[in-house]
């Protein structure tokens, strides 16, 4: 279990990042739900070693991870958000080059260990291939790849899927399920809601450094159930239902709008039908919610 207590951060301009963070990750997928700007990557960078807090502890099976940033790093797979290859390597020379960052000395393990991981997140085809044709997705895989050197216990991935297309989306979806196991705590730090829907058993949702809930997406989604509705409406409406309810979406298609809102205490009007309700719905209602008086 990873435990993460009051973790606090203010950077030199005076941005509070994080306001005093607490969460108890069990082993398997843990998503961490926020808007940009929300303090995720200030919070994935100081679990990673690279940023350091004012203040607050991050402990893992009773080991201090902050005190010993080395002994940290030794259990610890990282793939940032923002992340450079050199783009004149090929991808075996890549993970060669990392595994030997990573301690793995002997030249015929490294060999043996490059082969597995290029072959499980299928770039064996492209092992020779120089990153810097890579595909963003392929770029991704190349990245995960990398964070699986060495067994790690806590593999941290920040906005791994922004700018994929659907397909890459879904195989990396596939290939990060298959790292979580009941020995490895894994953490995706994201603003894309289906991401955790479809991946996660466990979450959070943080705005402005400050953690809203702790739970997981089936908890979440009993919070909305039978409070989600939609309709097809004329336009001219869009803006008078908003005083009904939080509107999710609305899309427009043939001069009317499709709208989905939520509305707790009774039927929207008579147009509007129940509807089973998404994460999303309850991740846009908890992030609308007005700002807590501290």
């Amino acid at each position: 279990m990873l435990v993460i207590r009051d973790l606090r951060k203010t950077y030199p301009s005076g941005v509070q990042a994080l306001k005093g963070i607490s969460l108890k990750i069990n082993a398997g997928m843990f998503g961490l739900l926020g808007p940009n700007g929300a303090g995720k990557t200030t919070l994935m960078k100081i679990i990673a070693t690279l940023l350091s807090p004012d203040s607050g502890s991050i402990e893992m099976n009773g080991a201090d991870l902050l005190a010993r940033e080395d002994k940290t790093r030794q259990i610890l797979g990282y793939l940032p958000q923002d992340f450079g290859f050199y783009p004149t390597l090929t991808a075996d020379q890549t993970l060669d080059y990392f595994a030997k960052l990573k301690g793995v000395t002997d030249k015929m393990e490294r060999r043996a260990l490059i082969n597995a991981l290029l072959e499980r997140v299928n770039l064996t085809s492209a092992r020779k291939q120089r990153v810097g044709g890579f595909s963003g997705g392929m770029r991704q895989r190349l990245g995960i790849a990398q964070a699986l050197i060495g067994e790690p216990k806590l593999i941290i991935v920040d906005e791994p899927t922004a700018g994929l297309d659907p397909e890459e989306r879904v195989r990396f979806h596939n290939l990060l399920a298959e790292t979580a196991s009941e020995n490895t705590v894994v953490i995706l730090s994201t603003h894309i809601v289906s991401d955790v829907s479809n991946l996660c058993s466990q979450m959070a949702v943080i705005r402005h450094g400050e953690i809203l809930t702790s739970c997981t997406p089936q908890r979440a989604l009993d919070q909305v159930r039978e409070s989600v509705w939609e309709a097809t409406v004329p336009l001219d409406k869009v803006s008078a239902l908003k005083s009904h309810g939080l509107v999710i979406s609305s899309q427009m298609f043939n001069g009317l709008a499709r709208v989905r809102l939520i509305s707790r205490s009774k039927r929207p009007s008579e147009e509007f039908t129940a509807v089973s309700p998404l994460l999303e719905d309850y991740y846009f209602d908890l992030v609308s919610q007005p700002e807590r008086v501290r």
